[in-house]
């Protein structure tokens, strides 16, 4: 008999076990294969974001990944004899550094808590799409083969995914010229022990991240045509950064080059793509595993409202939209970041004093870490089609939730939720309450005594869906209408 899965994501990388994960919790089952005979180990990708710590929160497994990792409380700038800053970072801003093995030990932990595995040493080789169902022919360690369905499959499956070229899907871009150092391992000298320190000297870049266990991550462009050695860590250090730091040893010492590529479709049927099989980008800045998070993020919770019947399927559609709207602004903030770091020793010095000037000015502290962060990630307004005036103290539709608007219960959180702003006691707030009433399945709403009035419309990831000043809320349930399945739809 042939196995029948829910969601089958491919991939058991980060991404794959995010995904799979966020399907869980919310009591969808989705499974995992892949070709590989076990986990990869090793740091990789090692920066997770305020917006990806979120994910961790939720899954009840921040604690012991901040156990595990070293949180950065700043960023530390040399720009050259006399010029260095410390950009402290707040809560909301700061990173973790997790090496990716010990994330994914995490997700993978979690995952089996919540009733699901990873199938290892399972290849796909071909995919199938009818109607209502996906067919996937899998190749075994051993040689043999097996057909599976399922109601829909996800492909995390990486920079050479499988799963979007079966499907047919291009994967446009190029790849970057720069070659980069990375070397891993141990160093003495001053350096900052809280903070990504970056070395933008007119000799070249150098980046020092510390990692757990008193260790290091060395990153640096080498020049053209030039090879790792031995001595090129120590090299790059004596050349470009101040204060003698010295390599006591190094346990990774490589290259590497990066790809700047957006796959031509995130969506294809009953099959969506996520993380590195969607996108790729400038290593700079660390950004792709979080980009990735937010894949199975903004996927999960629209994914499991169409499978329980609770959002028109029509939701779908806006994963590409959107997903592609915020994979294009990091290609472009990272290919910015990449091409700053390798300009020639003049470009570099007009480099270093306008970076300098805009710290002094206080425009790159608040710039800087929320663009770092994501926190800076927009979305085409597609779920919510009406525009508006909005109130200039709220955020619009498509950026993400100020923090504050986020103390919502547990039970609620594959919800949308209308936030009215205002007096204690205004029209719009009863408004509001009349309008959930009537949309209960589908929506919340919470007050918030404030001396402006205005509302927010959030939604389940952490976005606003809508954003306005104190007036009529009626078109909201008219919107609720095209979100939700039709009472005819759900008893069919």
């Amino acid at each position: 008999m042939t196995r029948h899965h829910t969601v089958l994501i491919i991939g058991a990388g980060p991404c794959g076990l995010m995904t799979a994960c966020e399907l869980r919790r919310r009591g969808i089952a989705a499974d995992i294969l892949d070709g590989a005979a076990e986990a990869q180990r090793g740091s990789r990708a090692i920066l997770l974001w305020p917006p990806s710590l979120r994910l961790y929160r939720d899954l009840g497994v921040l604690a012991d990944a901040e156990r595990r990792g070293v949180t950065i409380r700043a960023l530390s700038y040399f720009l050259g004899p006399g010029r260095s800053f410390r950009l402290p970072l707040a809560p909301a801003m700061a990173p973790l550094i997790l090496p990716q093995e010990d994330t994914d030990a995490l997700l993978d932990g979690e995952l089996r808590r919540l009733g699901g595995s990873v199938e290892w040493g399972r290849t796909l080789t071909a995919i199938t799409q009818t109607a209502g169902r996906v067919s996937v022919e899998l190749r075994h360690a051993d040689g043999t083969r097996e057909t599976r369905t399922a109601d829909w499959v996800i492909g995390a499956d990486g920079f050479k995914s499988a799963t979007r070229e079966l499907l047919g899907i291009a994967f446009a871009g190029e790849r970057l010229p720069t070659t980069f150092l990375l070397a891993e391992g141990k160093i003495a000298g001053d350096y900052d022990r809280e903070a990504v320190n970056y070395y933008l000297s007119r000799a070249g870049v150098v980046l020092v991240a510390p990692l757990p266990g008193g260790r290091v991550r060395i990153s640096a462009p080498l020049p053209a045509g030039e090879a790792v050695r031995d001595d090129t860590t120590q090299r790059m250090l004596d050349e470009r950064v101040p204060g003698g730091l010295r390599v006591v040893e190094l346990d990774v010492n490589t290259s590497f080059t990066s790809h700047e590529r957006i796959a031509a479709r995130l969506r294809a049927g009953r099959c969506f793509l996520v993380g590195d099989a969607a996108h790729t980008h400038s290593v700079v800045g660390g950004q792709g595993l979080n980009l990735g998070f937010g894949d199975a993020r903004n996927l999960a919770w629209k994914l499991a409202g169409v499978i329980e019947r609770r959002l028109d399927a029509r939701i779908l559609d806006s994963y590409d939209v959107e997903r592609r709207a915020a994979a294009e602004q990091v290609v472009q903030a990272t290919g910015r970041m990449a091409r700053q770091a390798v300009m020639g020793p003049v470009a570099a010095w007009m480099r270093n004093t306008l970076f300098s000037a805009a710290h002094r000015s206080g425009v790159l502290g608040k710039k800087l870490p929320p663009l770092l962060a994501g926190w800076a990630i927009r979305y085409p307004q597609t779920l919510i089609a009406r525009g508006g005036k909005r109130a200039g103290f709220l955020p619009p539709a498509g950026a993400c939730s100020p923090e504050w608007t986020l103390a919502r219960a547990d039970a609620d959180r594959d919800r949308f939720e209308l936030v009215t702003v205002g007096p204690e006691h205004t029209q719009q707030r009863t408004q509001a309450a009349q309008l959930v009433r009537a949309h209960s399945a589908l929506v919340s709403h919470r007050h918030v005594v404030a001396g402006q009035e205005g509302f927010l419309l959030l939604r389940p990831d952490g976005f606003v869906a809508a954003s306005g000043r104190r007036g009529d809320l009626g078109w909201l349930g008219d919107a609720f209408a095209t979100l939700a399945v039709s009472h005819k739809e759900m008893h069919e």
